[in-house]
């Protein structure tokens, strides 16, 4: 391992989130407050689209909430993909409900719509795409599916800001929920945080008395009124999932910068493009025509003629300083859904084989031209 260390992901932090997190903190108000309250506003002014934002300490928080704000319980199945992230799939279990997994299309990545369609059964209601590594999932296609059935939708848009989707951004769309993730790595970060997005008010009401306690009034309502305001009821046996004002501090600044930021990853992908083409590697899908890409990963397949295995490979790129991950370790290969859903490889042949292959490489918008072209000689060298 040399000393020179290049990580596969690193957030881009300006002097503007550490002031305004520091204001945060003189201001005497670090938990959900005014912060919050300003993130949400500006999150929707973002998107556009009339959408109404909910500011939670996590995206597995914000999809438990859309799931349960969806009506989900006992006896219901979701349809999601094995190829994700576990919180995607546990929200799930959390409300009692079956998880049904389907295949990946291999040309995008995503979840294959005609695997949807097929998995429906009488006790579908809610189909969770996934926009994989900031390429939009083939969302026309899905809300006809929806459409036809009678299904409700909920994005995993973790990976997907600012993505678009037939020109729209992901969150504006005709689904029903969308939830982004600020996670340390993720394309803007609050370091841990989530947005829930609905344009149904009902949703939106449920999920703001669910993500804390299932208290009728909020704790800054409560505390900021002119008059006495201490009264609250509990509606419901709700969760704990509110954002701080510290995190939403640091959001807000961020959010100005993510269309920046953006950009930046769009060159770095562009300069992998240039720099790889020709070699033993299937590179990433982009966007459809006309569509925007958040490349929040950059993940390449080794070729079929390449002899180095996936794990060696990664050996290799540690051994010269450049770390790599994978995404994912599908969700038919982890213990817990594997057994618990009898699921086997050879029900996945196309998650399977993308993730006997597949290597995410560093990819994050402070990313120089020179610290490319040593990941891309590192690449050249592992592969010999």
């Amino acid at each position: 391992m040399t000393s020179d260390f290049l990580p596969f992901a690193l957030p881009e932090i300006g002097e503007e989130e550490v002031d305004a997190v520091a204001e945060a903190l003189r201001s005497g108000w670090i938990t959900t407050g005014p912060k919050a309250r300003q993130f949400e506003t500006d999150f929707s002014e973002f998107l556009g689209g009339e959408v109404e934002a909910i500011a939670v300490n996590s995206a597995t928080a914000g999809l438990h909430l859309g799931l349960e704000a969806l009506g989900v319980g006992p006896g219901d199945e979701v349809i999601t993909t094995t190829h994700t992230f576990t919180a995607t799939a546990e929200i799930i279990r959390y409300l009692g409900a079956e998880p049904v997994f389907v295949d990946v299309d291999a040309k995008t990545l995503c979840i294959d719509v005609a695997a949807v369609e097929a998995a429906i059964t009488p006790r579908t209601k809610v189909i969770i795409p996934v926009h994989f590594a900031g390429r939009s999932a083939d969302m026309h296609a899905l809300l006809l599916i929806a459409r036809k059935y009678g299904l409700r939708i909920m994005e995993d848009a973790a990976h997907a800001l600012p993505t678009t989707c037939g020109g729209q951004l992901i969150g504006t769309l005709g689904s029903d929920v969308t939830v982004f993730s600020f996670y340390a790595n993720k394309t803007m970060t609050t370091g841990e945080g989530g947005m829930l997005v609905t344009r149904n008010p009902e949703i939106a009401k449920r999920a703001k008395v669910m993500r804390l306690h299932g208290i009728s009034r909020d704790a800054f309502d409560r505390f900021t009124a002119k008059t006495p305001s201490w009264f609250y009821e509990i509606v419901a046996p709700g969760f704990k999932y509110n954002m701080t004002d510290i995190a939403a501090a640091m959001g807000i600044e961020q959010l100005k910068k993510v269309r920046f930021f953006a950009e930046k990853r769009a060159q770095v992908a562009a300069w992998y493009d240039q720099s790889l083409h020709d070699l033993p590697l299937i590179l990433p899908p982009h966007a459809s025509p006309g569509d925007m890409h958040s490349w929040h990963l950059y993940v390449v397949q080794l070729g079929q003629n390449v002899s180095v295995s996936r794990d060696i490979f990664i050996e290799r790129m540690f051994a010269q300083g450049i770390g790599c991950s994978v995404h994912y370790i599908p969700l038919h290969l982890q213990p817990y859904w594997r057994e618990t859903c009898r699921l086997t490889p050879e029900m996945f042949p196309i998650s399977q084989k993308i993730y006997e292959r597949t290597v995410s490489i560093p990819m994050y918008s402070r990313m120089t031209k020179q610290d490319v072209d040593r990941v891309c000689a590192a690449v050249k060298m592992a592969l010999n």
